[in-house]
């Protein structure tokens, strides 16, 4: 049978009135009390929980609570009530705090700290990005002078990587950007009985921005991402120090070939994204303008300038740089744990995307002024 809690009150020759407890104050017993409990209007002294038998969380939690409302001080309890009650009591404060630090936030001082230390962070990311690339310059450096460093092994591998296995997806993605640009293109073309001009914007779209950006796109989040994985766990089991304790540079062995291989290879994964969403594009346009498919290819080379090319082709590996650098400073800035691991992938993908953009946007505007436009 189950033992349901119950309490009394007694009042003492001074006054003070004491709360007895008795049963068990479990989660299955405790409901009778816990109603009388909440409507209970009064001070009381002490609680007398030495009749008490077991006792859970949520029994700790309940008479603490009535003690605290009660202004009560608690006695007679058990060793495991104790250490129950006192976790209840510390879980409270914390709360408080966290509830305190919530709204310190929220105030003028609070906004003014946290765009400070926002601030600060920006300027310490900074620096240690510029040590980054200074520490990688100094490794290219090295390699040139001394040609035999040079992984070659490495190098041949992360081209694999990055390149050769990133054929099937980049080109699958791009055929189907071709299908869309053209397609849709089509659509508003068409209003204008323009229907012609669906092979200049697809060309022209291709070779010069969504070829080499889309491409961009997805080796930051396959291949950077990659980077950062490895390199930050690497670092978190201490191989990074070991290859610096037997006099092997890092940034040699891991760095400079992961850059290397990324910078050539979105030059070559960009054209070839390019010739295959102009073949998407092609392949659409046989079916819904009746163009037929050699002579959208053909009339590519007529309407689509020489320089659309070169602009793609320049593109691409400062891409490449950008999204294997990010990948790679945030995997060396990987300390602690391994929840840092996947806090710096994200970020690497995060950063790397929104520096292609960003220096897609510069490329637009810089190459209409020269006259590419």
């Amino acid at each position: 049978m189950r033992e349901w809690a119950e309490f009394t009150i007694a009042e003492g020759e001074d006054g003070a009135r004491t709360a007895r407890l008795s049963g068990t104050l479990v989660v299955s017993s405790i409901g009778r009390i816990d109603t009388e409990w909440r409507g209970f209007d009064g001070s009381l002294a002490q609680i007398d929980m030495s009749a008490v038998g077991e006792v859970d969380t949520v029994g700790a939690w309940t008479v603490w609570r009535f003690a605290r409302d009660t202004g009560a001080d608690i006695v007679g309890a058990s060793d495991k009530a104790q250490r129950l009650i006192a976790a209840v009591h510390r879980s409270e404060l914390e709360e408080e705090d966290e509830d305190e630090r919530e709204a310190e936030l929220l105030s003028p001082e609070g906004l003014a700290e946290r765009t400070g230390n926002f601030v600060i962070g920006y300027g310490k990311g900074i620096a240690g990005f510029l040590g980054f690339l200074g520490e990688l310059l100094t490794a290219l450096g090295t390699l040139i002078r001394h040609p035999g460093r040079m992984r070659w092994t490495s190098l041949v591998r992360q081209l694999d990587l990055v390149g050769v296995q990133a054929l099937p997806i980049v080109g699958l993605m791009s055929f189907l950007v071709g299908i869309v640009i053209a397609q849709q293109g089509a659509v508003q073309l068409e209003q204008f009985g323009a229907e012609i001009y669906t092979i200049n914007l697809t060309g022209r779209l291709s070779f010069r921005e969504l070829g080499v950006l889309m491409t961009a796109i997805m080796v930051a989040g396959r291949s950077g991402s990659s980077f950062a994985a490895q390199i930050g766990t690497m670092k978190l089991t201490e191989e990074i120090d070991a290859m610096r304790t037997i006099g092997v540079s890092p940034m040699e062995a891991l760095v400079v070939p992961r850059i290397l291989a990324a910078t050539f290879m979105l030059m070559v994964l960009g054209f070839y994204a390019s010739i295959l969403a102009i073949f998407g594009g092609a392949f659409i346009s046989m079916y819904s303008l009746d163009i037929p498919f050699m002579t959208f290819l053909s009339r590519i080379q007529e309407v689509v300038p020489d320089h659309d090319l070169w602009v793609g082709l320049i593109k691409g590996p400062v891409f490449g740089l950008i999204v294997a650098m990010a990948g790679c400073y945030q995997g060396m800035q990987v300390s602690g744990n391994s929840e840092q691991v996947g806090i710096k992938t994200t970020m690497a993908v995060v950063q790397a995307i929104f520096a292609v953009i960003v220096l897609d946007a510069f490329f637009a505007v810089f190459f209409t002024e020269v006259g590419w436009g």
